[in-house]
């Protein structure tokens, strides 16, 4: 009950009680002892009936007090005017307001009833008066007694807010339907120019003709980036962004996006490496997906803006007596850094490190505002320190739980007692690397030129080497020669996969092996553990594996003719033989007439009959007895919730467009797979 409600019940009730005093003390018959003592108690009640009088018009409007009957008893003034009326005329009259629309009633523990009602008044208004009713004893008989108070501007205000939500509600379930519909729709053709794309870098071309194909796919991709963006700071702004509470590896996904991201720093000249530290849990509890997220769009992010140096991604965990511990995620870079005053609003939208329309990096500036509410989502905080021209760092911090119960992986050898030499000029890997060696127990010097590198060898024994090939062929070389003169065991190169194909084999150099950057920890560790002929057996480049999809018959259901032309050409380039379905009747038809089929591949999307349908057409059938084809749902709307629709649906798999070529081979061996 508010303050008004309980200031308006008591006054009520007092000038009730008062009232009632005042009548009994007219029928009574004092004597004249008694009339001094009389005439001062009816004074005080005087007093305290104006003092509750004007407690009453404080905290209320309207009063009206009506017999058994419902005849009025008493009407104050502002009541009868809402009737036109004067209060001696409402007397032993049944009339009452006109109430267009009301809410609910409450009835309390002592009787009071409360609600709100819409009323038309003598002079047309419309308004909203909150009520509150009681019984009262006047003589021997109860009446009712009511009261109300104007709220007709809360009322208005709340319905207001209420319509203005609504309507906001509606607008922001059109625009996530109009940005999916848009977002398939652009996803379609961009399918069509990656995919091409691709299948023509498969082919002989002169360098010329290479480098515009090339330029149309990294066009293509950062088309497909923005859409992401759009449709992902849609889905989130909308609060359609579910969280998964899942068992994962944070150093596994971080090792998968460095990697994933390697060949475009590379193709930079910048590195990008990952350190972990010591006493990372082997498990965490959380949404790989979205952590994945984070970490893509902060080093892809760095990747874009440096342009020498490089780029360091580091874990760290710490651990709480009460609660989840707390994930440190950094990503520093070497790039010009960002201006103070622009560190406030970087989280904001559209907003980027460099405002001015000079600037040479195109793009939304969607990426960091996704970040930032990926992890306020997650119920953390991200921070970004900066200095310009020394580059910036951001730190993203989670509470993540660490899973306890987890197999923990095969512990790494011990390099304990031996002394490493890194002759790299690196930001992160090689200091990373060094801090690796000394996890494991190595003692480790880092120089950054040929030089130093070489005095180092001269002053000192060691028992490794590690040469980054980016001091150039011929230092390297040198580098190897030197090694091998002062007795170091085991010399090994540091490439990219771009620095594998020229460099030829590492013997022939000088080396004992090589190492792909950026370096894993386990196979830093494992190769210098590792004899040193088995250098030369990696040195060989493996078999020609066969293709893929050999032997087997794949249904494409599929009806724009371009993703249906990329699609077979891609999976005859497997080896699979392609039976093509313009829709879901024709891959029906095609099942009846040239099954059984290895592998299906039916677009969601798709006239006469969609994909989802064509999909319980199919398990239908197969509940008769006959063998479950495998079946892969190929969309270009690709949140989580469509996908669970295509598994609901009766599909295995799940791709989406534009399609990624390079995941159809390992496609093709599980459909093999299944088959045998």
């Amino acid at each position: 009950m508010v303050f008004e409600d309980i200031a308006l019940v008591l006054a009520l009730l007092v000038a009730a009680a008062l009232a009632v005093d005042r009548w009994r003390a007219r029928q009574a018959r004092p004597d004249e002892g008694e009339s001094e003592r009389l005439h001062d108690r009816l004074w005080r009640i005087s007093e305290s009936e104006d003092r509750y009088r004007a407690l009453v018009a404080a905290t209320t409007e309207v009063i009206v007090q009506r017999d058994a009957r419902g005849r009025i008893t008493y009407a104050n003034d502002d009541y009868a005017h809402l009737l036109g009326r004067e209060p001696i005329e409402l007397l032993g009259a049944q009339i009452d307001l006109e109430i267009l629309d009301r809410g609910g009633v409450e009835i309390g523990a002592d009787g009071v009833r409360r609600m709100e009602a819409q009323i038309r008044s003598a002079d047309g208004r419309l308004r909203w008066f909150a009520f509150v009713e009681m019984p009262v004893a006047h003589g021997d008989a109860m009446h009712w007694l009511r009261a109300g108070r104007d709220v007709t501007a809360r009322v208005e205000a709340v319905r207001s807010r209420d319509a203005a939500l609504e309507r906001a509600e509606s607008a922001s379930v059109a625009k996530s339907r109009f940005l999916a519909t848009v977002s398939h729709e652009m996803r379609t053709p961009l399918n069509g120019i990656l995919g091409m794309a691709e299948l023509v870098l498969g082919t002989p071309l002169d360098p010329e003709q290479r480098t515009y194909v090339e330029a149309v796919r990294t066009s293509g991709q950062a088309l497909l980036g923005l859409i992401d963006g759009v449709l992902d700071f849609s889905r989130i702004e909308a609060g359609r962004l579910d969280l998964a509470d899942e068992p994962f590896s944070l150093p596994s996904v971080a090792e998968g996006v460095v990697e994933l991201l390697a060949p475009r720093a590379q193709d930079k000249g910048i590195e990008i490496a990952l350190d972990v530290a010591d006493g990372f849990p082997k498990g965490l509890v959380g949404d790989a997906d979205r952590v994945r997220q984070i970490l893509i769009n902060l080093a892809g992010n760095a990747i874009k803006f440096t342009a020498r140096g490089g780029v360091g991604v580091s874990l760290a965990f710490t651990r709480a007596e009460m609660g989840p511990g707390e994930v440190v995620l950094a990503v520093a870079d070497t790039g010009p850094g960002i201006p103070e005053d622009r560190l406030p609003i970087l989280f904001e939208e559209f907003e980027q490190g460099d405002g001015s329309a000079s600037r040479s990096h195109e793009g939304t500036g969607l990426g960091l505002a996704i970040t930032r509410r990926l992890v306020t989502r997650m119920g953390g905080r991200i921070e970004a320190a900066s200095r310009v021209g020394r580059g910036t760092t951001f730190r993203v911090l989670l509470p993540l739980p660490e899973v306890v119960a987890i197999a923990p992986p095969e512990p790494l050898p011990r390099l304990d007692g031996q002394r490493c030499l890194i002759v790299a000029d690196s930001p992160f890997q090689a200091p990373y690397l060094a801090r690796c060696l000394s996890r494991a127990g190595a003692a480790t010097v880092i120089v950054d030129t040929l030089e130093s590198g070489l005095d180092a060898l001269s002053g000192a024994a060691f028992d490794a080497m590690l040469a980054d090939r980016a001091l150039g062929d011929a230092a390297v070389r040198q580098l190897a020669d030197a090694a091998r003169a002062c007795g170091v065991g085991c010399s090994l190169v540091l490439l990219s996969p771009f620095d594998r194909r020229g460099f030829g084999a590492p013997g022939a150099a000088g080396f004992d092996g090589y190492l792909i950057k950026p370096v894993r920890e386990r196979s830093l560790i494992e190769r210098l553990k590792a004899p040193p002929a088995t250098a030369e057996i990696q040195a060989i480049p493996p078999a020609a594996l066969p293709r893929a999809g050999a032997g087997m018959r794949v249904l494409l259901a599929e009806d724009n003719p371009i993703n249906a032309l990329l699609a077979t050409r891609a999976l005859e380039r497997l080896g699979a033989e392609v039976v093509h379905a313009v829709d879901g009747l024709a891959a029906l038809e095609q099942l009846d007439a040239n099954g059984p089929f290895d592998l299906a591949l039916i677009d969601v999307r798709m006239p006469r009959l969609d994909g989802h349908e064509t999909a319980r057409r199919i398990r239908a059938t197969e509940s008769a007895g006959t063998g479950r084809l495998h079946l892969v749902a190929l969309t270009a709307n690709v949140g989580s919730e469509d996908e669970a629709a295509a598994r609901a649906a009766g599909f295995d798999g799940f791709l989406a467009k534009p399609l990624n070529l390079k995941l159809l081979p390992a496609l093709l061996e599980r459909g093999a797979a299944r088959a045998a």
